[in-house]
């Protein structure tokens, strides 16, 4: 039988999951449409382009879930995090990268690995083929959706997601501006904040209201939600006027240095989007106004009244399946086993968990070739929740994307925890049963091999 994977899709998850199979001298064919055909958000044929922001989120593992699974995927020897950490530009707390080069670095390492086979070509089948992984992510071609649909018998897999502009540094007003992250983490340099009065602010909101947007005149998509980690700035705005500056235009944490005795009403945020300094992402401001619209509405906010959008914000359609009802533990399709699902089609939201569930995916299939014992990762480890959550943690019914979160680890058992020293227990206790999965199981244990 033919042990080559074929894996649909060279995002995040694809790349990791061909990395993982690969490394342990398993032939892969990595299928990627991007070239002869494009999407409505990717701007090159790299693979695992990033598209709606830069961030890989925090990375402290004292105290944020996704900082942990940093940490596991490292251990992995995640190709991914490889990556990330090499294009590192500063952004406070978190891991950010400098996207283009980000991107480059994953291309050359696969185009160059001698068990890799790099296909340009879009498959809107499921493909026969014994050992398949699909991980096509949130931009899922239709016709592949469709073939998912048919076979899974499930409807109503897509949902929206918006991506926030990006403006130029030298176009912001600094004037009007500062430089802070909040509450002073890490260098001032990695955020620029706009101050609105309450004036300034309801102007914006009116205005943002009013604006011609990109989407929602179709009847067919009235009833598609969007996933909450990721709304739209008019979604938070339908919800009450004051919802963003409760969200991602809260003003607190911050003090404007030209009058620090009188907080701003709300603060639009900027963070460093590449190691020149150059370009900033305006953080929270996913939109589905038309571009037209964008560019005077973001004028309104005091700071930007000549920004210089470079990327202006935009609609995609996200597609996921209903995993706990139609994958089974090793994240093959119920219906058609040969084929296995890894990435955000899975229904984990993010960078990182997309990047987690493509190395979770790759490793299972290389225990199936290689005839070598895996057990699960611990469901008390990051990437463990993760799995546990797509594959029966969640509930089918009203299952929805998901980020990492300490809501999904069994709870902290033995001696009672203080709230305050609740996440660091949570991490040092992922960590020390990561360590163990990897010592024990026999597949992890191996070393990998050597590549130019």
């Amino acid at each position: 039988m033919d042990k080559t994977v074929h894996i649909i899709g060279g995002g995040l998850a694809g790349s990791e999951a061909a990395w993982q199979l690969a490394t342990r001298g398993i032939s892969v064919v990595l299928y990627e449409m991007r070239g002869p055909h494009t999407t409505s958000v990717h701007k090159t044929d790299k693979l695992a382009e990033l598209v709606c922001s830069n961030s890989f989120r925090g990375g402290d593992v004292t105290k944020n879930a996704v900082g942990v699974l940093h940490t596991e995927l490292r251990k992995l020897g995640s190709l991914i995090m490889q990556s990330a950490d090499s294009h590192k530009v500063p952004a406070g707390g978190a891991l950010a990268v400098d996207r283009e080069p980000f991107s480059e670095t994953i291309t050359n390492a696969l185009e160059a690995h001698p068990n890799i086979t790099i296909v340009r070509e879009q498959i809107s089948e499921l493909p026969d083929h014994p050992y398949t992984l699909i991980a096509t992510g949130p931009l899922t071609s239709d016709g592949l959706a469709a073939a998912i649909r048919q076979a899974t018998g499930e409807e109503g897999l897509a949902f929206f997601d918006a991506v926030a502009p990006i403006v130029t540094r030298e176009s912001i007003n600094m004037d009007v501006a500062w430089e802070q992250s909040r509450y002073d983490k890490g260098d001032k340099t990695d955020y620029i904040n706009c101050p609105m009065t309450q004036e300034q602010y309801m102007t914006f909101i009116t205005a943002a209201q009013n604006a011609e947007q990109s989407v929602g005149h179709n009847p067919e998509d009235a009833n598609v939600p969007y996933f909450e980690g990721c709304l739209p700035i008019e979604v938070m705005i339908d919800r009450g006027p004051e919802t963003l500056r409760f969200g991602p235009l809260k003003p607190v944490g911050l003090t404007n240095p030209r009058n620090p005795t009188v907080k701003p009403y709300a603060i639009v945020q900027l963070r460093r989007d590449n190691k020149l300094g150059t370009l900033y992402n305006m953080v929270g401001f996913q939109t589905r106004m038309k571009w037209g619209a964008q560019k005077e509405v973001l004028k309104l906010i005091p700071g930007l009244e000549n920004a210089e959008i470079v990327r202006y914000g935009v609609i995609h359609k996200n597609t996921f399946i209903h995993s706990p009802k139609v994958l089974d533990a090793n994240l093959r399709l119920k219906a058609k086993p040969n084929i296995r699902f890894a990435g955000q089609v899975t229904g984990v939201e993010g960078y990182v968990e997309s990047t987690a569930m493509g190395a979770l995916a790759g490793l299972l299939l290389a225990a199936e070739i290689l005839e070598t014992p895996m057990d699960m990762p611990p469901a008390t480890t990051m990437l463990g929740a993760l799995h546990s959550h797509i594959t029966g943690g969640a509930e089918a019914e009203t299952f929805q994307p998901m980020n990492i979160n300490y809501g999904l680890l069994p709870p902290l058992t033995g001696k009672r925890v203080g709230k305050k020293d609740r996440k660091p227990a949570y991490g040092e206790r992922a960590m020390a049963d990561f360590d163990t999965w990897l010592q024990t199981s026999p597949l992890l244990s191996q070393p990998l091999a050597k590549t130019a």
